[in-house]
């Protein structure tokens, strides 16, 4: 980091150390967090880091509540704690024990991130967003054009279908009759995505990437986020198109701001590859997961260090976030197919040999223990793209795949 002034004691708790290795755990940055073979390795010889072992893996929340934690939180002269996604559970914790939390309001992320409620909280800035409209399930009609629809609260595109058929709108009118749903135009084209830092009355734009979505082998759910990639990124806009894309930065984080918050917050935008419009289509009020790999890529005037640094209420004065124009990561999801139970279903399926193979090819491999389907198995990290286009890996992306499958 390039900011001297970062010199207050910080504690990261969070249930995936990447999430906070956007700044390295030393001097007054310390990190609580689930112990994995990953986290292990990097907390050889590192007091700053206290890793958490027990036979499951635990939440945030969790994390908090235990003896041990509490215990190393105390004993830190006045620590400010972060989390990679506030709630009201976390703040009732912090405040509980009396500890001082940086992030927003849980509130405020919650209704700006819930598909019917953040109709409301955008007011004007609707505008931005495809055609659309909000009915009950038993509403839905079949009127011979794909549709997206989804629920109001949704993570990685969970909650996010394509109805292309009439027996796909009987089954949401059969299944949730009575429930709200967004209704949403179908629109065909790239999604790009943005880390941006409200920071002392200024929004901080950042470097705009490729959204890579819902290709095999590296998940079975077509709407699932699992990577993204710089190079593509800088390559999809032409001129109106990327002020159309900073608009929408602009107008969200300006609201954002007026609501009272600060720090990271996250645009997902959709490209029409027929009209060429751009449209709003998730805000992530957090730090996106994409924040940490983007801030090694950059290395100085971070977009992490930006995030702790409006968090604590620092001066910006000059600061300017480093661009990235190449550097790509993928996530391989846990299949449908069951690993097994505990930590020991991805060696069982030679995923050691996939691993190493990777490593092979100058890739930085981060491992996880999870079992559950469309969690995150595998993070992938390059200094190169591994895009050719939308929808279509470059020869790099081709040998990680096949690795893969």
């Amino acid at each position: 980091m390039t900011n001297n002034n970062l010199d207050q004691s910080i504690i990261y708790v969070t249930r995936d150390i990447e999430r906070a290795l956007g700044h390295q755990p030393q001097k007054s940055f310390y990190i609580i967090a689930n112990e994995t073979p990953f986290a292990k390795r990097l907390s050889v010889g590192n007091p700053n880091i206290v890793l958490v072992s027990k036979p499951t893996l635990l939440d945030t929340h969790e994390l908090l509540q235990l003896t041990e934690t509490k215990k190393f939180i105390n004993s830190i002269a006045n620590p400010r704690l972060l989390v990679f996604k506030n709630t009201e559970l976390i703040e009732r914790i912090c405040k509980r024990n009396n500890w001082k939390l940086l992030n927003p309001d849980a509130r405020l992320a919650t209704n700006v991130e819930e598909k019917i409620s953040q109709l409301d909280w955008l007011g004007a800035l609707k505008k931005f967003l495809p055609p659309h409209q909000v009915i009950l399930g038993k509403d839905l009609e079949w009127k011979k054009e794909n549709i997206i629809i989804q629920f109001n609260r949704a993570h990685t595109g969970s909650g996010t279908l394509l109805i292309k058929s009439p027996r796909d709108t009987d089954e949401i009118r059969k299944k949730f009759p009575k429930r709200p749903i967004r209704v949403t135009k179908f629109i065909d084209g790239p999604c790009l995505t943005s880390n941006n830092v409200v920071w002392d009355g200024e929004i901080l734009h950042g470097p705009i990437m490729y959204q890579i979505t819902g290709l095999s082998p590296f998940t079975q759910n077509k709407f699932a986020t699992i990577g993204n990639d710089w190079q593509l990124g800088n390559k999809l806009l032409d001129d109106p198109q990327w002020n159309n894309y900073k608009a929408i930065v602009e107008g969200v984080g300006r609201k954002l701001m007026a609501d009272g918050w600060r720090g990271l917050f996250g645009i997902d935008a959709i490209l029409d590859q027929a009209s060429g419009e751009i449209y709003l289509i998730e805000i992530n009020a957090r730090q996106p997961a994409s924040t940490t790999y983007e801030s090694i890529l950059q290395g100085d005037s971070t977009t992490f260090e930006a995030h702790l640094s409006a968090l604590l209420g620092l001066p910006k004065a000059k600061f300017v976030l480093t661009s990235v124009i190449e550097g790509a990561q993928i996530i391989q999801r846990v299949p449908q197919s069951p690993l097994g139970r505990g930590r020991g279903g991805l060696a069982n399926r030679g995923q050691k040999s996939k691993v190493q193979r990777l490593e092979s090819l100058g890739l930085n491999v981060i491992e996880y223990a999870n079992t559950e389907p469309e969690k995150d198995l595998l993070r992938i990290q390059s200094k190169e793209g591994i895009m050719l286009a939308h929808n279509q890996l470059n020869e790099l992306g081709k040998k990680i795949a096949a690795i893969l499958k």
